[in-house]
């Protein structure tokens, strides 16, 4: 998946349909067009553009969301990063790394956090003590070991 900085973003203005297409795929991303448009007072062929426009904008994504345990990675963890010199350039090669789901830039005792899932404790041990304390410009990390997910959800609406 290809990822954007805020910068290369540029700001969608949505209408309040589009809006409520979102609420529904956010709802049940599989729910049928038809079924959007009735919700929303289009037909299926207008909710169909709807939803490619808001796709090809990346606006949003649609994605089937899975438990990391029943796929086969028992070990998830958030990372904290502290980075010398170019936080940019460390968070987009983060971001190559396959297991690195999340990077964002933040404020306060890390340059950065890191969520990454992997199959087990020895594959994070080898993610980051090789590969992410490899990098030029990490200055340390601290390593946030999931011990139970209790909540995860991704319906937050819109504004």
């Amino acid at each position: 998946m290809a990822t954007r900085s805020n910068r290369q973003r540029t700001a969608q203005v949505l209408d309040e349909t589009s809006k409520r297409i979102i609420e529904q795929l956010q709802e049940d991303g599989r729910r049928p067009y038809a079924a959007i448009g009735k919700a929303v007072g289009l037909s299926e062929a207008a909710v169909r553009q709807r939803v490619q426009r808001l796709l090809d904008t990346g606006v949003m994504q649609i994605v089937a969301v899975t438990d990391p345990l029943q796929v086969g990675f028992s070990r998830q963890a958030m990372i904290g990063i502290e980075v010398e010199g170019d936080i940019a350039a460390v968070a987009d090669e983060l971001a190559s790394f396959a297991e690195v789901d999340y990077v964002v830039v933040t404020a306060g005792s890390f340059d950065l956090l890191v969520e990454v899932v992997c199959e087990d404790d020895d594959h994070l041990l080898e993610l980051v003590s090789s590969k992410i304390r490899g990098l030029a410009g990490v200055r340390r990390t601290e390593t946030f070991v999931y011990l139970k997910l209790r909540k995860q959800l991704y319906n937050w609406g819109t504004r």
